[in-house]
């Protein structure tokens, strides 16, 4: 479709010029937002902090999965997944190999953790982890983006 197309098929066609010029920031707009929404995630397993429950309460509430996820190794990664993931996420360095294991906890948090409670978030149902696995699962396809660490460095991973 070209330029002109697109623009007169606007409902505002005056905000077809604002769409042009944020259009090239999107994917990092996404990508940044993500990866800062897991740091404080994080930070609660980690460090404790934000109201952060001590590890042996995270063991008890992993183990609710069963009994091969009762454990402070699981904790401690899924922790530093969200933190440091969420930070090298938010930079764009390492971004498929960190959007992949967030895809993968989400699916895990989504369909094991939350499927119990149903689908509304309010609830602890599956809404919120499939979103943001959704999310991170266009991060992983569209990988490193024009402002990235990934793309200054000439990798993508």
């Amino acid at each position: 479709m070209a330029a002109n197309d697109e623009k007169s098929s606007l409902i505002v066609p005056a905000l077809g010029r604002i769409y042009e010029n944020i259009r090239p920031y999107t994917h990092t707009i996404l990508r940044v937002t993500m990866g800062l929404f897991f740091v404080p995630h994080g930070a609660q397993k980690l460090f404790g902090w934000f109201n952060g429950r001590p590890i042996e309460e995270y063991v008890k509430g992993f183990g609710r999965m069963g009994e091969f996820w009762a454990q402070s190794g699981w904790v401690y990664y899924i922790g530093s997944l969200e933190f440091f993931g969420g930070l090298l996420l938010a930079i764009d360095l390492l971004t498929r190999v960190v959007a992949i294991q967030l895809v993968c906890f989400m699916a895990m948090a989504a369909f094991v953790a939350n499927a119990p409670r149903g689908w509304f978030w309010t609830q602890g149902g599956i809404e919120a982890p499939l979103t943001w696995g959704i999310v991170c699962f266009v991060i992983l396809i569209h990988g490193g983006g024009a402002y990235s660490v990934d793309r200054a460095i000439g990798k993508e991973f």
